[in-house]
């Protein structure tokens, strides 16, 4: 594996989740794989889970970690070619990329969407332009639209406590749209409904997504899945609930007007089949999601959330594996 970017950069999704869970049970057994190699983590925007996960991930195989707040400690980048640089970027991202690939073997990039223009973001022309330069295997640690380590971890997460079931049995998941003060992006949800839908294609889950009109997701990511706008009526007999808001991909970036009854509470828990919930953090409490959820048996955001580090491991192995 040289580039994870998505579900289609892993052959088999539950032979993946395996190979996560082995390192779960055993964290420490491959450091020889990292030894004398360095992991470089960009981020151009915050991070708590994404850092942390990745960092720990690449130490349990004994790689070293160098971590560049680019936003906050590089020079402006330039993106565009062929323009004179006499504005306010200092760096290329031709040169700046290419450096870093000196310096690292293996590097993880997180870049935001700036909701702006959409086909400037679903380009993802800065994520691709990083990749092309820096000439090392590259890890997406979020892009423009989508965030593969995260929902690698969700399904690793409803793989682990799927149990006691019958062996034919599939679990009914369901991705609930929530209500939220401020546009937030489409690629934790984008990548979600991706990896369910590929889960759904191989037998592993039934999958639903439901939210009001006008928050349709884009077409590539939601292929399979079935489509809800009654929320009451795609909670009915769920096993587990993806919580999570996003803006408007037609109306591009936008907070529409929606009706009210859009939070998961315990009431609406009451529909499923006595789901579990998940979000991929952060969470606004008693807006996206009832604090009696996530401070109640039904909730798994932190299994969920330690998750991402078997994730992010299992990823890692599998470039070190290939050098």
């Amino acid at each position: 594996m040289k580039l994870f970017t998505s579900v289609h950069d892993v052959p088999s999704i539950k032979q993946f989740v395996n190979d996560a869970l082995e390192l779960k049970a055993n964290p420490y057994a491959h450091q020889n794989l990292g030894k004398n190699k360095t992991l470089g983590l960009v981020f151009m925007n915050p991070s708590l889970r994404t850092r942390l996960s990745t960092q720990k991930a690449a130490l349990n195989l004994g790689m070293n970690v160098m971590v560049m707040n680019l936003d906050k400690e590089g020079w402006a980048l330039e993106t565009q070619d062929g323009v004179v640089m006499n504005g306010s970027t200092v760096e290329h991202i031709r040169e700046a990329a290419a450096v870093m690939g000196q310096y690292c073997d293996i590097l993880g990039l997180r870049s935001f969407p700036k909701l702006n223009n959409r086909e400037e973001d679903y380009s993802e022309d800065f994520f691709n332009k990083f990749v092309k330069y820096c000439a090392v295997p590259v890890v997406s640690l979020e892009s423009a639209t989508r965030h593969p380590l995260q929902s690698f971890a969700d399904i690793i997460t409803i793989h682990e406590t799927w149990t006691n079931k019958p062996d034919d049995s599939k679990p009914k998941v369901v991705l609930a749209w929530a209500p939220h003060v401020k546009a937030l992006p489409q690629a934790v949800p984008n990548s979600f409904a991706e990896w369910m839908c590929k889960a759904q294609e191989e037998g592993l889950i039934d999958f639903k997504i439901a939210h009001p009109a006008g928050y349709e997701l884009a077409e590539q990511f939601t292929t399979g899945a079935t489509i809800e706008h009654n929320l009451d009526e795609a909670l009915a007999g769920a096993d587990y609930v993806y919580v999570k808001n996003w803006s408007s991909y037609k109306d591009y970036g936008k907070v529409l007007n929606y009706p009210d009854g859009w939070m998961m509470n315990n009431e609406k828990l009451k529909l499923t089949n006595d789901a579990k919930v998940m979000h991929c953090l952060p969470v606004r409490r008693d807006l996206e999601l009832s604090s009696e959820i996530l401070d109640g048996p039904n909730s798994l955001v932190i299994h969920e959330a330690g998750n991402r580090l078997w994730a992010a491991q299992a990823v890692i192995k599998a470039m070190l594996e290939k050098m």
